[in-house]
């Protein structure tokens, strides 16, 4: 036999795409392979236990569908495509999710794809609930807030709320971030699982967590209403209103499912009770209803017995693993806050030390202007002391000054009483010459008015001649030999001898008041001289006197 023929022969595969909601895979399935076999070859490849929530969905016109795990791969309808994609994603959904999520991997990847319905308005959920999850989506993806990290702008990238929430409120990016941060703020010291099963035990309180909406009629003319399917039961919605069920089926009170092409019937517990019947619009919807409630009541059923020996033991490695998580997150805490009080030890250490280096600069400074300022005083000193001496040499030449001045203003005292004594001789004197000045006008007022009655009686004595001649010798000019006029010309000659004399002595007196007068302007202007004199005199001995008290 050859060496070919002992080789196994290799089986024919395909290639398959997985989609989870974060990441993408691809593998080789082998053509005889079931949708079980694919199924959990994808839940290996995640590390994944907990594998009764999820299924592998694909796309056919337009309608989602999930793969048969009984069934073969290529002998189901899926689209003829190479690779054939699937997505991988929760097809069941727990009733407390803290209580039957169990390992992390499952857990997170409830977190991603509750967190991408909400985002897509599959779920709907208010505004201020849509602010605390993105909360706390935000601290599962960056862990604690840092100020000096976390910087405005951070989340610019990240899709944290609905597109609906953005449009109703008329508020800027970067207000939305501040109300997320300041959410975000709070979580301090929550880890990601933690911070993950926060979001989901927020989100499975949200009327639209969970459910399958399916359209269907109550008659086969008009699909007017909407049948959900969750994990608590069957619910029959209005077209219009996806929050409040008109009417609910739980799991506990139905008795069986059927259908029967479009037709699916829903029997209560209670036989008593009315059937609900409605119509599909397809016979796969059916089926998919059918399916999705299979599945729902298998988990509704599983969840009141007693767990398994499997889920014992998961549940039992979950809370060593929480409680291993617990431990290191506390000790992670612990030399986190260590950490942190170190570095803040540190940075206060350094602080001290950046202090302690700036008051040593300081003291060298100040040590510096104090060298400075004793050379600048030594040198003040030296300079007091020099200026000291000029002093001192300034006060004894101030004080031959003083003593100069000081005899000087003696002198000028002596001096200034001599020439005050002068001056009062002087006003004596002139006081003297004003009276005598006085007396002398006086006496030639006298002598002017004698002169004037001496002139008067003169004229008169002359006009008085002259009468008498014209009266009493008319002719004598005619008759000169008369004896008579020889008479009267002796008299007349003698008067006028009388009156010749008294010519003369008048103009002596008059020549005498004259000269007496001139003798007196003579004397008045020699004193007024002298007064003149005088008064320079004192105005000098005063400006001296001023100068020396100015200079004391």
């Amino acid at each position: 036999m050859s060496i070919r023929g002992l080789k196994k022969k290799q089986p024919k595969t395909f290639k398959v795409k997985i989609i989870t909601v974060d990441a993408e895979m691809e593998f080789s399935c082998e053509m005889k392979w079931k949708g079980k076999d694919l199924f959990d070859l994808v839940c290996r490849a995640l590390g994944l236990r907990e594998t009764w929530f999820f299924g592998l969905q694909y796309t056919l016109k337009g309608m989602c569908t999930w793969l048969k795990m009984d069934k073969k791969v290529l002998d189901q309808e899926i689209p003829k495509e190479d690779p054939i994609s699937f997505h991988f994603l929760a097809k069941f959904y727990p009733e407390k999710v803290e209580e039957e999520l169990l390992q992390e991997i499952t857990q997170h990847l409830f977190f991603l794809q509750v967190k991408k319905q909400i985002l897509d308005e599959e779920i709907y959920c208010s505004p201020e609930a849509t602010v605390l999850l993105a909360s706390y989506a935000v601290q599962a993806k960056y862990g604690d807030y840092d100020p000096n990290f976390h910087e405005p702008g951070f989340l610019a990238h990240d899709e944290l709320l609905p597109k609906r929430v953005l449009r109703q409120y008329q508020l800027t990016a970067e207000m939305w971030e501040e109300k997320i941060t300041a959410w975000y703020a709070e979580h301090r010291g929550i880890a990601r699982d933690e911070a993950e099963m926060n979001y989901l035990k927020i989100a499975q309180d949200l009327e639209m967590y969970g459910v399958n909406y399916f359209p269907i009629a109550q008659n086969k003319n008009h699909t007017d209403l909407l049948l959900g399917v969750d994990a608590k039961g069957i619910h029959i919605y209005s077209i219009n209103n996806r929050f409040s069920p008109n009417k609910s089926f739980e799991w506990s009170s139905i008795r069986n499912i059927s259908y029967s092409e479009k037709e699916l019937t829903i029997k209560p517990l209670d036989k008593k009770a009315e059937v609900f019947k409605f119509f599909s619009s397809q016979l796969k919807v059916n089926k998919l209803i059918f399916q999705l409630c299979i599945g729902n009541h298998d988990l509704f059923m599983r969840r009141r017995k007693v767990d398994s020996i499997e889920i014992q033991q998961m549940k039992a490695q979950a809370r060593e693993e929480k409680a291993r998580k617990k431990m290191e997150n506390q000790r992670l805490a612990r030399e986190k806050q260590l950490r942190e009080e170190a570095e803040r030890a540190k940075e206060e250490l350094e602080r001290r030390l950046f202090q302690l280096e700036d008051e040593a600069r300081q003291a060298n400074e100040a040590l510096l202007r104090s060298q400075e300022a004793a050379e600048l005083l030594a040198e003040k000193a030296q300079i007091a002391e020099e200026e000291a001496k000029l002093l001192a040499q300034n006060a004894a030449e101030a004080e031959q000054e003083r003593q100069r001045l000081e005899i000087t203003a003696l002198k000028s005292k002596e001096e200034k009483r001599l020439m005050e004594q002068k001056m009062r001789e002087a006003e004596l004197i002139a006081v003297k010459l004003v009276k005598e000045s006085d007396r002398r006008a006086k006496e030639a007022e006298h002598l002017k008015q004698d002169l004037h009655e001496a002139r008067e009686a003169e004229r008169k004595a002359k006009q008085k001649l002259s009468d008498i001649t014209r009266l009493n010798y008319p002719h004598m000019a005619k008759y000169p030999q008369y004896s008579p006029t020889d008479t009267r010309d002796a008299n007349f000659d003698k008067g006028s001898i009388k009156l010749d004399l008294k010519d003369i002595d008048l103009k002596r007196l008059s020549f005498e008041i004259e000269r007496e007068r001139l003798d007196y302007l003579e004397k008045s202007r020699k004193f007024e001289d002298r007064l003149k004199e005088l008064k320079s005199e004192i105005r000098a001995l005063k400006l001296e006197e001023k100068q020396a008290g100015l200079y004391s």
